[in-house]
């Protein structure tokens, strides 16, 4: 209790002028006073209030005050409440221990001394009072030790989960720590094996640069024989296959830039069937099941076909012993238009749930050691992605995979002009001009001059930039300058830099077979991409100087000597 409350005081005597008396000597205490005529009403008041002090008269008709006395005792809200008995008549000792063992706390004799009465019932409200307090005040003490411990057993818990999310995370660093590691190790690995690859695939493009080079011009020369046209056709078919795959070498080391175009997807699935069947092995069957009207795709029909070779790579090792490949596809309605499903489809062992949520996670791998890279459902995903389309995977355990692939749909356009062929390159008699030509290594350098002469210009041929540069300086009537990009310690836009400050209307065309193409103020060249045919050649050259016309650099030599 903050503030002083009232208690209530119950009177209680069959006689209505005493408890007047009673209520009129209690006023000054300034306290609720119950009255009661009889015991039954007094019963009946403690039932409905919380009484602190009882003042009971000894004799009444119903029941005595001892008998009243009893019966409140047996209540257990009014076990310990002050009862005090007043009695007008003598009262022996045995009345006293009567009315004690009936749970009397004191007695007033009639006729009653106001002072005295309001003195025994001051002690005894205040009494209660207090209880009341000490009691209010236990309680709240427990509540806040109750609330304390609950805080201290929250904050133990917490403590124990900050620990246990601590260790977790600490395990969860360490494996993140370890898979970056080995993430890392990996890519170093990848990043070796492309630059290895796109070194490789740059002698092989000089190397076909040559061999085509010389083969078509030897087909221009050859008198019009069936059996020795078809052995050059079948030659230049081979080279021409290993300049794709050069080109898929390149794609792999990610040295090449990708370039999308519409792509009939039942014909470029119905080329790979001899590369598939080369690559898969014999114990692999392979069908194909293409709708009719496919339409067209929009992709880099290279990185689909390679793509599509590490899904039956992927097929062939899940199916160690035999199985068979399917490669379909048709047209699928999505909300947002029609799409070529491509579904490459298998008969092997299959992948279990967790595999399968894993199965497009980078250097995810369920291969042994050295036997994958994790790489391949990636980056076909990716390339799914970056078209503008979607990849599902399904499987089952023991019945096999499928891997659908799909691309917007494409609406067909008129059939472009076919490309140059050799019958279709001018022929000697346009106009000649002079090339300076510069390339290190003399197999491209031969087939490209005599490329050049075949065209019906005239050539200078150098192995070096120092070389190339005496050249310019000769006053030699150079109208074009054809360089390889790649040289010993230097680059062929080094000289094309060179050439633009001392012969500024000296046109340079960069060759090279790196898929890599320098940015920057070299962006702007021309450019030959190795192996180049003779019509490409003649395309660029024509591009490049036939609206222009010839142009002597002597004086721009002197000034370079001169310097």
């Amino acid at each position: 209790m903050t503030a002083r409350e009232k208690v209530n005081i119950l009177l209680v005597d069959d006689l209505p002028a005493k408890l007047l008396t009673y209520e009129a000597i209690l006023a000054e205490l300034d306290e609720n006073l119950l009255k009661a005529n009889s015991a039954r009403e007094a019963l009946s008041l403690l039932l409905k209030s919380e009484v602190a002090v009882i003042l009971i008269d000894v004799c009444m008709p119903e029941l005595d005050g001892f008998e009243l006395a009893q019966m409140i005792r047996q209540h257990p809200r009014y076990q310990t409440t002050a009862i005090i008995f007043v009695s007008a008549v003598q009262v022996t000792d045995h009345d006293l221990v009567r009315g004690y063992e009936r749970g009397a706390v004191d007695y007033v004799p009639v006729p009653v001394a106001p002072s005295l009465l309001r003195a025994k019932v001051r002690v005894f409200a205040e009494l209660y009072r207090k209880t009341k307090e000490l009691e209010r005040f236990n309680a709240e003490l427990e509540r806040r030790v109750a609330e304390r411990t609950a805080e201290l057993a929250a904050a133990n818990a917490a403590l124990a989960q900050t620990n246990e999310d601590l260790e977790r995370r600490v395990e969860e660093r360490t494996r993140e720590h370890e898979a970056a590691l080995a993430q890392m190790h990996q890519l170093q690995k990848l990043d070796s094996l492309g630059q290895l690859t796109g070194g490789i695939a740059h002698d092989f493009n000089n190397l076909l640069m040559a061999i085509l080079g010389h083969l078509e011009l030897v087909q221009r020369s050859l008198p019009n024989d069936g059996r020795l046209k078809r052995l050059l056709d079948g030659a230049m078919q081979g080279a021409e296959r290993g300049a794709t795959l050069t080109k898929r070498m390149l794609a792999f080391a990610r040295r090449q830039e990708l370039k999308p175009e519409k792509t009939d997807v039942a014909e470029l699935i119905g080329g790979m069937a001899e590369m598939l069947t080369r690559s898969l092995g014999p114990m692999t069957e392979i069908r194909t099941e293409m709708a009719p009207d496919l339409g067209l795709i929009c992709i880099d029909p290279n990185q689909l076909e390679l793509a599509l070779l590490n899904l039956g790579l992927n097929a062939r090792d899940a199916m160690p012993e035999s199985g068979t490949l399917t490669i379909s596809a048709g047209v699928e309605q999505m909300p947002d238009g029609p799409y070529v499903c491509i579904a490459v489809t298998d008969t092997g062992h299959g992948m279990d749930e967790a595999t399968l949520k894993r199965a497009t996670e980078p250097f995810f791998t369920t291969k042994g050691l050295g036997n994958g890279t994790g790489l391949g459902l990636s980056m076909v995903e990716g390339l799914a992605i970056q078209s503008g389309g979607q990849m599902r995977i399904s499987s089952r355990l023991g019945i096999g995979t499928k891997v659908d692939l799909l691309f917007p749909q494409q609406h067909p356009e008129l059939p472009e002009a076919a490309p140059a062929t050799p019958a279709d390159v001018p022929e000697a008699g346009h106009q000649s001009y002079t090339v300076l030509l510069v390339d290190d290594d003399p197999l491209v350098s031969s087939s490209t001059a005599a490329m050049l002469e075949e065209l019906g210009h005239t050539v200078i041929e150098t192995s070096s930039v120092s070389q190339a540069l005496e050249a310019l300086c000769s006053g030699a009537p150079i109208d074009c300058v054809i360089t390889d990009q790649a040289m010993p310690g230097t680059t062929g836009v080094v000289l094309a830099n060179t050439i633009r400050e001392y012969w500024p209307e000296t046109p340079v065309i960069l060759a090279s077979g790196y898929a890599d193409w320098p940015e920057g103020e070299a962006a702007d060249l021309p450019r030959l991409a190795k192996p180049y045919r003779l019509s490409t050649l003649s395309s660029v050259l024509t591009e490049v100087l036939d609206t222009r016309p010839p142009l002597r650099r002597a004086a721009a030599g002197a000034r370079l000597g001169a310097s």
